[in-house]
């Protein structure tokens, strides 16, 4: 038996030995810029391999679950992941110049690196802290003429916790209640975070307005944070949590909502259950976070599914590979006769960037056709 022990130690040793050792190459390989900048500057090769071994370690501070903490390692993340894109993107250059014997000085390189990261990282971050407003018109058959024009407004991922506060929760509040929604749908991963620590910072809730009100359902987020102590939380602002349920709102209209897929017992996703009971040719939306319901949702008879969960990428190169991993990434697709919109984000996860992948704020307006 200790021999059992002692030999599963020394697995998981081994393992954290090879992970780490993965890391700081990565890192090293990243930082050589700033090793060739050094060098340039006439700092010594030791002092620069110790600054970057520090700032290899420096992600980890988000673990520390402190502000200052968690923004200065996710920041050093974010730079290191543009520092290693325009590193590898640098050698490949490299060798092309090379195999056509074109002369070209490495220093210049790496000091052009070095500045490209620095503004793209700062590109990135204000793209993260300042969503956009994105206005889609959707076409509905048969859509009854006083809700012609019928607007929502969607959130989505908003991830409110460590480096997402109550500023950032007012700021979306004032400029969602300045679009004069017909009604607000949030549609999951609110909040990633313990309540006690994050309580405050979703205060401002308490004035978010539409007219006909402001609804919500569960990311997968939620679940990693007690769900059901978040949900009853979020209702006590004022906004209407659909668990498998719906609501009709208007004449002709059902908003109806669905727990994730991660949610177990009570809150178990269930579409049919959503729609059950409600009447029969009204415009049925549909919130779910992930958009892989949309295929179940066009055959329960759903008008448009709004949807977020993909972060389109959340930034590059990242949003370069996003697709292989989600049958749909962002924007507005058809799927069989339910449009599914897909929201991008209105804020962001871990690092603070949102390079090339803007933050999104979606106004979907609802205009009629004629069936055909």
């Amino acid at each position: 038996m200790r021999r059992t022990r002692t030999r599963a130690l020394a697995g998981n040793h081994g393992h954290l030995a090879i992970i780490a050792t993965i890391w700081l190459a990565l890192f090293a390989y990243a930082g050589r810029p700033l090793l060739i900048g050094a060098a340039a500057a006439g700092i010594s090769r030791g002092y620069a391999w110790l600054t970057l071994f520090v700032l290899a370690l420096t992600p980890l501070l988000a673990l520390r679950k402190t502000k200052v903490a968690t923004w200065t390692g996710y920041t050093t993340l974010a730079v290191f992941s543009t520092l290693f894109t325009l590193v590898l993107l640098s050698d490949v250059a490299r060798a092309v110049y090379l195999a056509a014997r074109w002369a070209f000085d490495p220093r210049a390189t790496a000091f052009a690196i070095l500045g490209a990261a620095g503004v793209l990282t700062l590109v990135g971050l204000m793209q993260a802290v300042c969503p956009r407003v994105q206005r889609v018109t959707i076409p509905i058959e048969n859509l009854p003429s006083d809700l012609d024009g019928y607007r929502i407004v969607q959130w989505s991922d908003v991830h409110v916790g460590l480096t997402i506060r109550r500023r950032f929760v007012q700021q979306l509040v004032d400029r969602t209640n300045a679009l004069r929604a017909d009604a607000i749908a949030i549609t999951g991963d609110f909040v990633d975070g313990p309540l006690d620590e994050l309580r405050d910072e979703i205060a401002p809730l308490d004035e978010l307005r539409a007219r006909d009100g402001v609804f919500y359902v569960t990311g997968n987020h939620e679940y990693y944070w007690r769900a059901s102590e978040w949900v009853a939380e979020i209702e006590s602002h004022g906004v209407t949590f659909l668990k498998n349920e719906h609501r009709v709102v208007r004449d002709g209209l059902v908003i109806a909502g669905v727990t994730d897929p991660v949610g177990r017992d009570s809150h178990k996703q269930d579409p049919h259950g959503a729609l059950a009971g409600a009447p029969r040719d009204a415009v049925k939306v549909l919130l779910s976070h992930r958009p892989q319901t949309a295929a179940l949702a066009s055959k329960l008879g759903v008008d448009l599914q709004l949807s977020g969960h993909t972060h389109g990428g959340q930034f590059f190169p990242f949003s370069l590979f996003i697709k292989y991993f989600q049958p749909v990434v962002a924007g507005l697709h058809r799927v069989g006769r339910t449009w599914l919109y897909v929201n991008r984000g209105t804020g962001y996860w871990g690092p603070p960037s949102r390079l090339g992948v803007g933050g999104e704020i979606t106004v979907l307006e609802l205009r009629g056709r004629t069936g055909s």
